[in-house]
């Protein structure tokens, strides 16, 4: 079954509608970023952890 809605696959970055690639295999993710919020309770734990991992 498909969804309606556009994915991308991790793994070799082909768009595709369904929950994996039919190319390779890897699961696909939407291609759109998280929306946007004022009130973004988990912004500070995602700012801290990227960056924790850029130093």
């Amino acid at each position: 079954m498909t969804d309606s809605l556009l994915r991308v696959c991790r793994g070799c970055g082909r768009y595709t509608l369904g929950a994996a690639c039919p190319g390779c295999g890897a699961p696909s993710s939407s291609p759109h970023p998280a929306r946007f919020s004022p009130e973004d309770r988990y912004g500070k734990y995602r700012r801290a952890l990227r960056d924790a991992g850029s130093g």
